[in-house]
């Protein structure tokens, strides 16, 4: 016997440490965060996160769409692209030298629930950066020049997105689902009629009555040692007073429309591919069944290539390159969307076999789609939530729905439980067999076809 042999064979002690035993990873969860509520009301949550140099800070403030005066729809997605254009203290064009000079990449939103700001800058800036951002919050003084270009910007965009095919269907899914006399019926950023009546005052009294510190939640996240964060946002976002801040009020959930289950063609004369979007009625995060079957729904039945849908329309009859579903809460209420491009030959044949596909999963799931995707959204959730954007990310989001990132780790823990019944339950109680389908494409190929299918009432507009 050799000695390489005898070293194998008896397991001779060569000296080398032996190999620490496998084991299964621990349960994951989100980091915790340290609390505090500013002197102005601001909740401040301060993660630690080692190792992330770049510090990355949201704020978020909750309000409706509905505070917007209707005939200037808009004005709130206008005043948050103007945050950053000037302040009291410096002109738009020092403002701007100063965020590239200081390294701050600095943003802003407004969605259907409210106002964010995103700000990420190198650690030894953070005090700068919420100096800046207190500014760009409480002192914004909206010029007139750059009015005008939002403006334009914004008028333009609208013409894009009527061009667009996906942008398209969307408009006009909000247009038929949602009861034309709520705000969620229209576009979040406004239409044509809305930012053409849009003056400079409209935005000065919008920002003046419904941006304040009352509400709101400042989210900072990243490689926190040595830096009293606390006394920095005090300092800075903690001065900031508005007394003619108006509370937001509470969040309800958006009317449907009586005749919501139906068909739009929207007709594009010459299109070679037709979008489609099929759509209901949702569930938010506080649904009394638990959130966690959500997620895993969406990608099982159309979250990823291996899905239903995609098994079928793009790899069995390559009708698509790839037709997404997943669940979306608002607020309050939420909606089911499955939107994608098939080929404009294959338009009815796709519309027919999407229905069936999404009508299969209430006869249930089999036990390895149910394990693809529990371990997919709770298994990759580290990876996901590594980073200190993603982290001060996913806080915001949990605060704008009145929630923690004990929710998301109590949401995980909970997918890791579910089964085939608890899911086919969850998806019986919103997929009830109607929908509101929207076809964006050449209609003349294709509008006879869609109404033998029996799907529901057809209706047609221009694009």
């Amino acid at each position: 016997m050799s000695d390489v042999t005898e070293v194998v064979d008896r397991g001779v002690d060569d000296g080398t440490p032996p190999e620490p035993p496998v084991q299964a990873p621990g349960a994951w969860q989100f980091a915790t965060p340290a609390r505090h509520r500013l002197s102005n009301g601001i909740e401040l949550l301060c993660y630690d996160i080692p190792g992330q140099y770049v510090i990355s800070v949201r704020t978020v403030l909750p309000f409706p769409l509905s505070v917007e005066p209707r005939e200037v729809e808009g004005v709130a997605s206008i005043m948050s692209r103007l945050l950053d254009e000037g302040t009291a203290e410096h002109s738009p064009e020092e403002f701007a030298e100063l965020l590239e000079r200081k390294g701050i990449a600095l943003g802003a939103s407004v969605t259907d629930g409210g106002l964010g700001v995103d700000l990420d800058v190198p650690k030894r800036r953070l005090g700068e950066a919420l100096d800046l951002l207190r500014q760009a919050l409480a002192e914004p003084v909206f010029p007139e020049t750059e009015v005008e270009r939002h403006r334009k910007t914004r008028l333009a965009q609208i013409e894009q997105e009527r061009a667009l095919a996906p942008q398209r269907a969307a408009q006009e899914f909000i247009a038929t689902f949602f009861d034309a006399a709520d705000r969620a019926s229209r576009p979040t950023a406004g239409t044509t009629a809305s930012i053409s009546a849009l003056t400079r005052q409209h935005i000065v009294d919008f920002h003046a009555e419904r941006v304040g510190p009352t509400g709101m939640t400042a989210v900072v996240a990243g490689d926190l040692a040595g830096l009293d964060v606390v006394r920095l946002a005090e300092e800075t976002l903690g001065t900031w007073l508005n007394p003619g801040h108006l509370p937001a009020p509470t969040a309800t959930a958006p009317q449907r429309a009586t005749d919501a289950a139906r068909v739009v063609l929207v007709d594009r004369p010459g299109s070679v591919q037709s979008e489609l979007l099929v759509g209901w009625a949702g569930p938010d995060r506080h649904t009394k069944t638990g959130w966690a079957a959500y997620p895993v729904l969406g990608f099982m039945v159309g979250g990823s290539p291996n899905a239903r849908i995609d098994a079928v329309l793009r790899e069995e009859k390559g009708y698509t390159y790839g037709i997404r579903s997943g669940f979306r809460p608002r607020r309050v209420g939420g909606l089911f969307l499955t939107s994608g491009s098939v080929r404009a030959d294959a338009t009815v044949e796709s519309v027919r076999l999407l229905l069936e596909l999404l009508e299969s999963g209430r006869e249930g799931f089999s036990a390895e789609e149910v394990r693809a995707g529990v371990d997919f959204i709770s298994k990759t959730a580290p990876g996901r939530f590594a980073t200190a954007d993603a982290v001060a990310d996913e806080a915001v989001h949990m605060a704008l729905d009145g929630l923690t990132t004990d929710f998301t780790t109590q949401t995980l823990e909970a997918m890791r439980r579910l089964d085939a019944d608890q899911l086919t339950a969850a998806y019986r109680e919103w997929v009830q067999g109607e929908w509101t389908i929207v076809v964006v494409g050449d209609a003349s190929t294709y509008a006879e076809g869609v109404r033998g299918l029996g799907v529901g009432d057809v209706s047609g507009v221009p694009a």
